[in-house]
């Protein structure tokens, strides 16, 4: 059988630039979900039919689409440049994994063509195939990017509990295999008959009624939390210490409240406590005066090594009680990779960065007086491992810290967000996510909101914050979910390629799929 496009070249590109679009109001500020499933189709229906290089111009055409909107927070500050390099290079992978998309249409076709293998198998392959193009963009290079993933984009529907099962990579495969079930339940051209629509009814009630899975219970944990609104952009003018002032200042009303723990946001600390014994006071001093650890993140040095540190530090203590150094540092943000190489094109925006942050390699996990608290500072959050690990550790509570100040006026925060919504619901545990500037959060296990603080705004949480135990199937399954997805959708491509190779294709040419 051969498989001929369904719509022409210009009218793909136009369909392919609507997706693209469509995808992208599906996540905050918008947060229209539906029209993930609007994005999905309108991206796979022009690479149906399409050989590879027309696969590759659809794939890029969809991927700019997406990426110029999504992520144009990142011209903000820092002009066109970063913005429209970070988004060509995304969308140039988004094109290439357009292409086993495509073959997949074309192969597995010619290896099983009944109703079954349309509604069911090829959907299934094409799923999986678009979760590894999101993974291999959310890994490569220089650790890859998973902004922007399909999952995350359902932080506020009611399909985020599926995430609790199977993670956010299983829940973009069945997002995905029910649009692409949906596509050939009218290719086939039997709506009237009731056995073809089956198989995407069942995903669409997998994906809808699937319940969270349970966490126990483990009691609660009173909660402070301070943005204090400061100067922390990164080309904000500030005097000495103005960001310690500031979260100091947004702390005062918890002084005299029953704390169990104070937290503060990723770059709350504008010196190196563990260097500098003025700051180390203060922070003795805070300890004292709300009676309760804190867990505060400050830039450290070791050796000639600097590090973005979230720090727990207890009164008398003079140093910290224990470090999680960020394990993912932003390329071209906290470090330049091949820094001559890319200098050559861009000295002026390569020269602003000035250190060069080292990757951690501790547990994302702390101790705080008997409660497992795991951890994540800004991007973090967008990487399945960090908050995989936490729970593994035996984090009752996740607190998130970040630093939103160069995205002033933008989605990013309500993106980034998002991901911290979808954490707690991945993982069955609370989530208190608190930033410098906003928007902060202190989020149930079932991603609701329990406190906020709106953006640009200073101001404290405090609130008794529900503890969990026990781990949910994402957490210990969700890396043998991708490898299953990804692999075995690469392998199953390449099966049918070969098997279909030895059966002639001509053969089978006048009967071409709609």
């Amino acid at each position: 059988m051969v498989t001929r496009p369904i719509l022409p070249l210009w009218a793909a590109l136009v369909s392919a630039a609507l997706g693209g679009l469509a995808l992208t109001t599906a996540f905050p500020a918008l947060g229209w979900w539906p029209m993930a499933f609007v994005g999905v189709v309108l991206g796979l229906v022009p690479l149906i039919g399409r050989r590879a290089w027309s696969a590759v111009l659809v794939g890029l055409v969809f991927g700019l689409a997406f990426y110029l909107v999504n992520v144009s927070f990142t011209a903000r500050y820092l002009g066109p440049v970063p913005w429209l390099a970070l988004s060509t290079l995304e969308a140039l992978l988004m094109a290439v994994g357009a292409v086993p998309i495509t073959l997949a249409y074309r192969w597995l076709p010619r290896v099983r063509d009944g109703a079954w293998a349309r509604l069911v198998a090829l959907p299934a392959l094409v799923a999986a195939l678009w979760v590894l193009r999101e993974q291999v963009i959310g890994t490569w290079p220089y650790g890859g990017f998973p902004w922007g993933r399909v999952g995350i984009s359902q932080a506020d529907s009611p399909l985020a509990s599926v995430s609790s099962w199977v993670g956010v990579a299983g829940l973009s495969f069945l997002m995905v295999m029910l649009c692409a079930s949906g596509i050939e339940w009218v290719r086939l051209r039997r709506l009237r008959d009731v056995r073809t629509v089956v198989a995407p009814a069942l995903i669409a009630v997998l994906l809808l009624a699937l319940p969270q899975f349970p966490t126990t219970d483990a009691g609660t944990m009173r909660v402070g939390a301070a943005q204090g609104n400061g100067p922390t952009g990164y080309f904000d003018q500030r005097s000495r210490n103005e960001v310690l002032n500031a979260q100091l200042a947004a702390s005062a009303p918890l002084f005299g409240e029953d704390l169990d723990v104070l937290l503060w946001p990723e770059g709350g600390v504008d010196s190196d406590p563990t260097q500098s014994a003025g700051t180390a006071r203060v922070l003795d001093a805070l300890s004292e005066e709300v009676e309760a650890p804190l867990i505060i993140a400050a830039v450290t040095q070791r050796g000639d090594e600097y590090f973005n540190s979230a720090l727990l530090w207890e009164a008398g203590s003079d140093n910290p009680v224990d470090v999680y150094d960020k394990r993912h540092p932003v390329p071209f943000g906290e470090y330049v990779p091949n820094r001559p190489l890319y200098r050559f094109f861009a000295p002026d925006l390569i020269d602003l960065i000035q250190r060069e942050y080292t990757p951690g390699t501790a547990p994302p996990f702390f101790d705080v007086n008997g409660v497992g608290v795991g951890l994540a500072i800004c991007f973090d959050v967008i990487y399945d491992d960090v908050a995989w690990d936490g729970a593994l550790e035996g984090a009752e509570i996740f607190m998130f810290q970040t630093n939103n100040a160069d995205f002033r006026g933008t989605d990013e925060n309500l993106q980034q967000l998002a991901f911290a919504r979808m954490r707690a619901v991945e993982t069955g545990r609370s989530v208190v996510n608190i930033s410098t500037v906003g928007t902060s959060q202190i989020i149930a296990p079932d991603g609701t909101e329990i406190a906020g603080i709106a953006a640009d705004t200073a101001g404290h949480m405090l609130a008794d914050v529900p503890l969990r135990t026990g781990l949910t199937p994402a957490v210990l399954l969700g890396g043998a979910i991708q490898v299953l997805l990804t692999a075995g959708g690469a392998i199953v491509l390449v099966v049918c390629g070969v098997v279909g190779r030895r059966r002639s294709p001509r053969g089978d040419a006048k009967t071409p799929v709609p």
